[in-house]
C-alpha cells in the first residue's frame, strides 16, 4: 500500500452547513455538485476532503452512529508563523466554527491551538515556530 491520503470524508449533521463553514467561511474550493446531491468535495492540496451525512456514512461503513464525545481523530493544518495560527483560528470561529484551545506554546516545541467545525470535528492549527521570523 503506497502511504498517502487521498480522501478524508467528516460526517456531518448538515451539509449545507458544512458547505458555508468550509466553501463561504474558509474559502475551501469545491467542485460543482448536483442539485440535491447529498455529497461535497473540496479540492486541497495533495488530497481531498467531503463531506457526507454522518448518519450515511455510519451505515455505509456498518458502524453504529451513536458516537458521543472525542472521537480520538484530529486534522491538522500547519503554518509558517504564530501570527498565521492566530489568524487562522480567528478565520475559524468567524465562519462559525467555536475555539476549543486557544493558541499557545506547545510541548513539542511549536505554537498551536485547536477550532471545531460545526459537527463537532476538531482542527490543530500548528506553527513549528514560536516568533514570526
Amino acid at each position: 500500500m503506497d502511504p498517502e491520503i487521498t480522501l478524508v470524508t467528516l460526517g456531518v449533521a448538515d451539509v449545507g452547513e458544512g458547505i458555508e463553514f468550509y466553501r463561504d467561511g474558509l474559502g475551501f474550493p469545491m467542485q460543482d455538485r448536483e442539485d440535491g446531491s447529498d455529497v461535497a468535495f473540496f479540492t486541497l492540496d495533495g488530497t481531498w476532503l467531503s463531506l457526507y451525512p454522518r448518519e450515511s456514512l455510519a451505515e455505509d461503513a456498518t458502524v453504529p452512529d451513536d458516537g458521543e464525545g472525542f472521537s480520538g481523530v484530529t486534522l491538522a493544518h500547519n503554518v509558517s508563523t504564530r501570527s498565521e495560527v492566530d489568524a487562522l483560528l480567528d478565520e475559524a470561529v468567524d465562519a462559525g466554527g467555536s475555539l476549543v484551545k486557544p493558541a499557545e506554546e506547545a510541548f513539542w516545541g511549536g505554537y498551536s491551538g485547536y477550532f471545531a467545525d460545526p459537527d463537532g470535528h476538531l482542527w490543530e492549527v500548528a506553527s513549528p515556530r514560536l516568533t514570526d521570523e
